[in-house]
């Protein structure tokens, strides 16, 4: 399940280095489900060809994110900005107790909205 969850996610990156025949695929294979036999008759190839051009196009997408990462500095960006997040409303939290701390608390919340957006 990981694996099709992150062939999914390399496409969103990477999608347009495969050919149209392979885009057209693996996108059947992993983002609507169907089987071999399914897109052979789709695409109008055997079910061996389905097989070959998934493969062929989990290889270059694959190797692209080896090379560039893109995927990976993704879901990190991801990781930080929700720390961002949590520790803008911790602030927050705190600062309601402290008097005259109006500032730091929209200043917190400001944080947290930009790092929201960011994650959009």
């Amino acid at each position: 399940m990981a694996k099709n969850l992150e062939i999914s996610m390399l496409m969103d990156f990477y999608g347009e280095m495969l050919t149209d025949k392979q885009k057209e695929v693996v996108s059947l294979y992993y983002n609507e489900d169907l089987s071999l036999a399914e897109i052979a008759q789709i695409a109008q190839i055997t079910r061996q060809g389905v097989r070959d051009s998934i493969k062929r196009g989990e290889a270059t997408l694959l190797d692209m994110e080896e090379r560039l990462g893109l995927a990976k500095k993704f879901r990190q960006m991801e990781e930080e900005l929700s720390h961002i997040i949590a520790c803008a409303r911790e602030i927050a939290f705190q600062a309601e107790e402290m008097p005259r701390s109006q500032p730091l608390i929209e200043q917190a919340k400001e944080i947290e909205r930009i790092a929201e957006r960011l994650m959009e």
